[in-house]
């Protein structure tokens, strides 16, 4: 059904071309529809209001602004425009062109030619500075603005009334079709900062609608993530949203935000735009595929679209591999959490060197294990939102982390040896292993590095400091009270005691990964005490590993990067329990044979970085689509805590040499 968006001008009613199907929302917001994309208007909190001094005009369509710095505006200078914004954005369209309007040079003069070019794409209506001179035409009627335009390019929705014309910034909605999003969201625009969930849904299955800006309007802003798309792990505030960290019992007994997270305010700060929050275990657990309750776990693109996403911030690394519409999405990693995510999705994550961010505003884990990352499909890209992103001045203190204050030197001061873990490699699967050969036979001779091979485990298990060289006790002592404290203090008992008092005394319902746990909870053997005693033996054990394992030269930053493999060596990982059980397929968090913990929990423990980074694909027989598919080759870089940014120079020159490329979005990661 084609709206009736009609404009009653020299008393000839005419209709906005092509536009469709347009309603409001319950806030009030406009949903229309221009050929097959839909679009969501911000007509609440408009962008700007002109006066045109027509008073008889009433219609309601799409607009373009358009920018030029040309005096004499031929019909060349403007279809030259809207190639460059079409070539340029997935929201806009010619379809916006049905109106235009036009900042000019105060000079400027549109030719003839121009407004013949304009009645052939079928613009009606042609709005300019009341200095621009426009000439006449049957087809395209021209007015007058008065005041100035701040607005930057691109399309808009368009609302004329009472002698003025209403400007809305507009959105694409887009489908999440794998359902890794809650919710889209958008900035309300009303000058508080807040944000609101966009409770919007496609047709047929009630996908999430996820609401995009036009590109265009960040092309003249000099931000560095200025136009930038970003998906937010819901474990992080945003000002006016609820954080839910999964749960639907911690969203009803919890008010909106009323502030932002200090990291996710960086990216604001910066230019990013948020688009939504995605999905997550609850509560930042491990939790299996098979394990969620709250949520439907979300899908992954790649393969048979039956692999797992990990946890927990699974909907983030797997939105970044199925959708070219957006860029990138934050997530946070205390055992696993941004990288196995990363790893099965063949896309670009880190554990960055604890105490790299402020989590501030961010429901936490492990406290002083708790780390925040980014996923990307670019190396490129992911290093120049990763270097902006993690300035010194949110840095977390020492009183957080336990350990010393973080450096964090952006040199070329390379490693000179590959570490190669013999009881973390080689990879699960054969045919995987000549991707990794070829990707360490090319590293080792782009940066003329040496190749050592050694037992980690056993290499810990020498140490002479009998406390540090236990890593079971280490992992499953002091690193356990960590992990576990801070979200019990500030997470769960709140919740267990408010839900008690609402509901009769009873325990709050969580998934099982977290249930169990919390109700058994020994908050003696978890005291302050033995959390600051925890913190004590994990910088002792911070401080052996960079004096004996990892540490840094005057030559190199860390002398050494260390690989091991955080996903399944080439092996398919299931969403569904039962078809991990077969030969040809792997449980994703498992130890490996004679490693004394999984390689995902030393970093953790000593507070190095750890990065996953995409290599290959191989193939596999799917047991779902009956087929043979392909599933991503990661492999983790592991380099001294504070060596981060040296690292990303390291991966730089590894794209630049053509080693590293960016992955697809969809099955196939390349």
């Amino acid at each position: 059904m084609k709206l009736v968006g009609a404009v009653l001008f020299g008393g000839l009613l005419q209709a906005a071309e092509g536009l469709q199907s347009l309603r409001r929302t319950a806030q009030g917001e406009t949903i229309f529809e221009l050929g097959n994309a839909t679009y969501f208007a911000n007509t609440v909190h408009p962008a700007t209001v002109l006066n045109v001094g027509i008073s008889g005009l009433s219609w309601d369509g799409p607009i373009t602004v358009l920018h030029t710095n040309v005096s004499n505006i031929t019909a060349a200078v403007l279809e030259d425009i809207f190639k460059s914004y079409s070539d340029g954005d997935d929201v806009f369209s010619m379809a916006f062109t049905s109106a235009v309007l036009l900042k000019t040079p105060g000079t400027a003069a549109v030719h003839p030619a121009a407004v013949d070019y304009l009645s052939k794409i079928k613009t009606t209506h042609l709005m300019a500075a009341g200095g621009c001179a426009v000439p006449s035409h049957q087809a395209v009627k021209n007015m007058a603005f008065n005041g100035s335009l701040d607005l930057p390019p691109g399309p808009y929705f368009a609302s004329f009334k009472a002698g003025s014309v209403t400007i809305s910034k507009v959105y694409r909605l887009y489908e999440d079709t794998h359902r890794d999003f809650l919710y889209g969201a958008y900035a309300m625009d009303d000058g508080t900062g807040r944000f609101a969930s966009l409770g919007v849904s496609m047709p047929q299955f009630g996908y999430p609608a996820i609401p995009v800006p036009s590109r265009i309007y960040s092309w003249n802003d000099a931000r560095p993530f200025a136009g930038y798309r970003v998906a937010i792990k819901d474990l992080f505030d945003m000002k006016g949203l609820v954080t839910t960290g999964g749960s639907q019992a911690w969203a009803l007994v919890n008010p909106v935000a009323n502030a932002t997270a200090p990291s996710i305010q960086r990216i604001l700060d910066l230019g990013g735009v948020l688009v939504g929050k995605y999905k997550l275990a609850q509560f930042a657990s491990g939790a299996n595929p098979w394990d969620w309750q709250d949520e439907h776990y979300p899908f992954n693109p790649r393969g048979d679209g039956w692999l797992t996403c990990s946890a927990s911030s699974s909907g983030g690394g797997c939105s970044i591999a199925a959708y070219g519409w957006l860029d990138y999405a934050i997530g946070s990693d205390t055992g696993s959490s941004m990288r196995r995510p990363a790893a099965v999705s063949g896309t670009y994550g880190q554990r960055p060197s604890q105490g790299m961010i402020s989590l501030e505003r961010v429901l936490p884990l492990g406290g002083a294990t708790d780390t925040a990352g980014v996923f990307s499909r670019d190396p490129y890209k992911w290093i120049h939102f990763s270097k902006h992103w993690y300035t010194p001045s949110l840095h977390q203190s020492s009183n957080i982390t336990g350990l010393s204050p973080l450096v964090v030197p952006d040199t070329n001061a390379f490693p000179k040896t590959i570490l190669y873990p013999v009881d973390y490699l080689p990879l699960n699967n054969s045919a995987a292993e000549p991707i990794l050969d070829a990707f360490i036979g090319n590293m080792s001779s782009l940066f003329g590095m040496q190749v050592k091979r050694f037992n980690f485990s056993e290499t810990v298990a020498n140490a002479s400091d009998l406390a540090v060289a236990n890593l079971t006790r280490l992992n499953n002592g002091p690193l356990n009270i960590i992990n576990s404290r801070t979200q019990w203090v500030e997470v769960a008992n709140p919740l267990i005691d408010r839900w008690a008092e609402l509901f009769d005394g009873r325990f709050p319902p969580v998934d099982s990964a977290r249930r169990e746990g919390w109700h058994e909870y020994n908050e003696t053997e978890n005291s302050l005490e033995a959390y600051n005693e925890a913190l004590r033996q994990k910088n002792a054990a911070v401080q052996w590993y960079e004096t004996n394992l990892q540490y840094s030269t005057p030559d190199s930053c860390s002398e050494s990067v260390m690989l091991y493999d955080i996903g399944t060596g080439g092996l398919p990982s299931y969403r569904e329990e039962e078809l991990n059980n077969n030969a040809n397929a792997s449980f994703l968090a498992v130890r490996p044979p004679g490693a004394t913990i999984t390689g995902a929990s030393i970093c953790p423990l000593y507070g190095c970085a750890d990065f996953t980074i995409p290599i290959g694909q191989v193939p596999y027989w799917s047991q779902v689509t009956y087929h043979y598919e392909m599933v991503p080759i990661t492999i983790n870089m592991v380099v001294k805590r504070g060596c981060d940014f040296v690292l990303y120079n390291m991966i730089e020159k590894l794209a630049d040499a053509g080693v590293l490329t960016s992955v697809k979005t969809g099955r196939t990661a390349f």
